[in-house]
C-alpha cells in the first residue's frame, strides 16, 4: 500500500518529501490527481527501491509519464484503486455469520465467569461440598459443550469461506480466459505484459513477443463454415499453449489473431519458438468431426519482437506486427523477426 505521512513520521521531513515529489510531477508534466502523487510521494519517500528503480530508468530514457505509464506504476507499485461494494453477498453472509456467533460465545464466556466467581465465594462458606462440586460440574459440562460448537462452527465457517474463495477464483479464471480457445484474453494479456515489462526493467533479463495470424481465415470460414473456423482457432491455440513454457503466456489478442510473451527470452529464441510452432500448425491436419473427413491443413505467419528498454506496451506490438505484415506480404506461411526488417531497410 501506499506510504503516507503518518503521526510517527516527522512533519517537516514529510513535508520535504511531498514538495519534492510535487515538484517532480511538474517537471515530468504529471498531473496531479491523488493516484499519481501517491506514486511520486511514494518515489520521493524512497519506499520501493522497485518502484525508484523503474521511473529512474523511465527518466533516463525520457519516457513521457502518459496516463497510461502512470496507471501502470501505480498498480504495479502502490495498490490497486480500492473498490467498494464489490465483495460478494456471500462472503457477507459468511462473515456476518461468524460475528454474531463470536458474540454469542463471547456473551456466554462472560456468563459462565460470572456462575464461577459466585461458586467461588461460596468455597469455605459451607460445610458440604458436594452442592459446590456439583454446581461446578455443569458449568464445566457447558463450557465443554460450548467449546464443541464453537469449533464446529469455526469448522463450516471455514468450509463456506473455502467455497467463496474458489468461487471467486473460478470467476476471475474465467474474466482472464477466452471462451473459444481457452487462452489467456486481451485483459490477461495486457495485464501480464505489464507486469513483464517492469521486470524485465528491473533486471534488464530480455523480453521477447511474437504475433500469430491465421493465413486466409476469412476464406477457410466461408469454405467450410464457422464451426470449422473456430476448430481451427482451437488448434492453432492447443498448438501454441503447448509449444511455450509456464512461465510464458499465451493469448488470443483479437480475430484470428494470437500472442505469445516470453519473459527472458531474447529476439533470436523467440523467433526459433515462433519457428517451431508454425511447423507443427502446417504439419498438423483437419478433420471433420462429424464425418471425420480430413479437409487438409492451415498454415499461419508469425511476427516476432523484442522489448526495448522503457517502451510502451502499444509501441512493442506495432513493431510486432509490422513483422506479422511483412511476414504475410512476402507469401505467408513463414516467420519474421523485427531485426529482418530493419535490415532490408538498411540494405
Amino acid at each position: 500500500m501506499a506510504a503516507e505521512p503518518s503521526d510517527e513520521m516527522d512533519v517537516d521531513y514529510a513535508t520535504a518529501v511531498a514538495e519534492r515529489a510535487i515538484r517532480l510531477m511538474s517537471e515530468q508534466s504529471v498531473p496531479a490527481t491523488p493516484i499519481n502523487y501517491n506514486v511520486w510521494f511514494n518515489y520521493a519517500l524512497g519506499a520501493s527501491p522497485a518502484l525508484r528503480k523503474t521511473i529512474d530508468i523511465l527518466l533516463s530514457n525520457k519516457r513521457k509519464f502518459d496516463a497510461s505509464t502512470n496507471h501502470e506504476l501505480y498498480a504495479a507499485y502502490v495498490g490497486r484503486l480500492s473498490e467498494t461494494g464489490n465483495v460478494p453477498d456471500q462472503l457477507n453472509g459468511v462473515i456476518d455469520s461468524a460475528k454474531q456467533f463470536l458474540a454469542a460465545a463471547i456473551s456466554d464466556n462472560r456468563t459462565q465467569i460470572a456462575v464461577l466467581g459466585d461458586v467461588s465465594a461460596q468455597v469455605g462458606t459451607t460445610g458440604d461440598p458436594r452442592p459446590i462440586i456439583e454446581k461446578l460440574v455443569a458449568e464445566l459440562s457447558k463450557a465443554t459443550a460450548r467449546a464443541t460448537a464453537l469449533e464446529a462452527n469455526f469448522t463450516e465457517t471455514s468450509r463456506q469461506l473455502e467455497k467463496v474463495q474458489n468461487s471467486l477464483h473460478e470467476a476471475e479464471q474465467r474474466s482472464n480466459t477466452d471462451a473459444l480457445t481457452g487462452l489467456a484474453n486481451r485483459r490477461s494479456l495486457e495485464q501480464f505484459l505489464r507486469a513483464a515489462q517492469i521486470r524485465a526493467m528491473e533486471t534488464g533479463a530480455p523480453l521477447g513477443v511474437f504475433m500469430i495470424d491465421i493465413d486466409h481465415f476469412k476464406r477457410f470460414n466461408d469454405s467450410h463454415g464457422h464451426q470449422m473456423g473456430d476448430q481451427v482457432l482451437r488448434l492453432v491455440a492447443k498448438v501454441l499453449q503447448d509449444g511455450v513454457r509456464d512461465v510464458d503466456l499465451a493469448a488470443r489478442y483479437g480475430g484470428e489473431e494470437l500472442m505469445a510473451v516470453l519473459p527472458g527470452a531474447d529476439l533470436a529464441t523467440c523467433r526459433n519458438v515462433a519457428e517451431r510452432i508454425r511447423h507443427r500448425i502446417a504439419e498438423a491436419r483437419l478433420t471433420r468431426r462429424t464425418t471425420g473427413k480430413e479437409i487438409g491443413s492451415i498454415t499461419v505467419s508469425i511476427g516476432v519482437a523484442q522489448f526495448r528498454l522503457s517502451e510502451s506496451a502499444e509501441a512493442m506490438i506495432e513493431r510486432c506486427d509490422r513483422s506479422l505484415y511483412q511476414a504475410k506480404r512476402c507469401g505467408r506461411n513463414r516467420t519474421v523477426a523485427e531485426d529482418e526488417i530493419e535490415a532490408e531497410v538498411d540494405a
